[in-house]
């Protein structure tokens, strides 16, 4: 009795379904430069946790978009004692990022830097980079708004 074995290992090819159930991640951050590095971090985690990598292009986009968002909510959205809310949610193969704050008068706008050498003015530039989309609202339980960006991490 004699066995051939394939001498390439068969790959089964993966069905066409969604990288993620529903996942919802909600938390509140204080508006200082500590929260929105905490905010930052804690979405990295979670990231990883829902199966998008440390190190992927994916995981590395999306926390810039969270760090970057929610610098401007500590920077432009900030309201003494008001804290920002960060909210994350992955459904398919699309994560959104949420970052609501307290000052509704100060709406994003997407303009290049007047200076190369200016320190701000960069940050909505890299979301709509990295972003599939962005946008923001007006926030509906109280005063302020809520930017978002949203990305397919489909693997490739």
């Amino acid at each position: 009795m004699t066995s051939n074995p394939s001498p390439l290992p068969v790959r089964m090819a993966r069905p066409a379904q969604p990288r993620f159930a529903w996942h919802h991640f909600t938390m509140l951050f204080s508006s200082t430069p500590r929260g929105a590095r905490l905010a930052r971090y804690l979405a990295g985690e979670r990231l990883d946790t829902w199966g998008v990598p440390y190190g992927s292009d994916a995981h590395d986009a999306l926390t810039l978009i969270v760090a970057e968002l929610g610098a401007n909510a500590v920077s432009h959205g900030l309201v003494p004692g008001r804290d920002f809310r960060l909210r994350l949610s992955a459904e398919a193969t699309t994560v959104r990022v949420e970052v609501t704050d307290t000052r509704g008068e100060r709406l994003p706008t997407l303009t290049e830097p007047s200076a190369a050498d200016q320190e701000g003015g960069r940050g909505l530039l890299l979301v709509a980079a990295l972003a599939d989309d962005w946008g923001w609202f007006p926030r509906t339980d109280g005063p302020g708004k809520t930017v978002w960006a949203s990305l397919d991490v489909r693997p490739l």
